[in-house]
């Protein structure tokens, strides 16, 4: 059983969830940053920290020293172009497994990827993902290594699917107009407990595993905005958007990112992404391990999601 583990990505949303549960397990844990102090991000928890970034394989090679596992969190959701994503999703997943080639000892390594990588055709960003699955299992030699996909992770702290609850609790929920779109869905925290789960299980090791909450074949939008409304006490309409519109706002979110040099979230191959009408899980292998199952399911997650924003003051 591993004890020390390293993670990248720790200030990030997943991984900071991911950080407090294995401090909390007792595991001793080391992260990768760009800042000091850390402490506050994981309230008041005791964790190591390695300054520096995926580029320095200097800071690499220091935060996996004596580390009996890996989790590689880090990545960008969004960037200004297709070479940007790559850079850091693909090009800071090799740079890792070299680092992790010098190790020591064996290492296990778990790469969290993305449910877009199922899909590479469809954005910048899932094609990405794909490939940076593909730079481990190239790169890993003799490491026992294992790949996440998981789908929509949403939970306290996530500021990706808040505009999802502020649209809810407006009244009106823009979702694009596909018959019969499935979406899975897992809360942040039953992810980070799998992740635990995968990193300590022999039977994971070389696989690609998909994850959700345990709802089978996932969620209709209807579904999804009808809990969001149960949530915040409130009854949303849907507003079915042609995907002739969201893709003119795509690509004029495109050209205004280009124009300002910021990364737009809303680009053509996101619309494509948000358009694909099965984003199910369809694996089921981390349901079967032993000691791990999805705690929340919809209901509660969206009631608790709602409860943080409000008590944050985001929502």
């Amino acid at each position: 059983m591993p004890r020390t583990v390293a993670v990248t990505g720790s200030t990030g949303f997943i991984g900071g969830h991911l950080v407090r549960q294995l401090v909390d397990s007792g595991y001793r844990v080391r992260v990768l940053t760009r800042r000091l102090p850390v402490s506050q991000l994981f309230d008041g928890r005791s964790v190591e920290a390695v300054i520096g970034g995926l580029e320095d394989q200097d800071s690499l090679r220091e935060l996996l020293a004596g580390a009996d596992a890996v989790v590689h969190a880090a990545g960008l959701i969004k960037a200004p172009s297709r070479e940007a994503f790559f850079a850091v999703n693909v090009a800071g997943v090799r740079r890792l497994i070299e680092a992790s080639g010098r190790h020591a000892s064996p290492l296990r390594v778990i790469l969290l990827s993305s449910l877009a990588a199922r899909e590479p055709q469809l954005s910048d960003y899932a094609a990405s993902k794909r490939a940076g699955e593909t730079a481990l299992t190239q790169a890993a030699g003799g490491l026992a290594w294992t790949v996440i996909r998981p789908p929509v992770v949403y939970g306290p702290g996530d500021r990706e699917t808040l505009a999802f609850f502020r649209a809810a609790k407006r009244g009106l929920v823009p979702v694009p107009a596909s018959d019969g779109a499935r979406i899975s869905m897992i809360h942040v925290e039953d992810l980070a407990s799998a992740i635990i789960a995968v990193m300590t299980a022999e039977s994971t090791v070389g696989a690609t595993l998909e994850i959700d909450d345990g709802q089978a074949g996932g969620y209709s939008w209807d579904q999804l905005v009808g809990a969001a409304g149960a949530a915040l006490g409130v009854k949303p309409r849907l507003a079915r958007i042609p995907r002739s519109a969201l893709g003119a706002v795509g690509h004029a979110s495109r050209l205004f990112g280009a124009a300002t040099g910021r990364a737009p979230m809303l680009t053509p191959g996101k619309v494509r992404e948000i358009c694909h009408p099965d984003w199910a899980c369809r694996d089921r292998r981390v349901a079967d391990l032993p000691g791990w199952r999805p705690a929340r399911p919809l209901a509660a997650g969206f009631a608790e999601t709602v409860g943080w924003y409000r008590a944050a003051g985001w929502l």
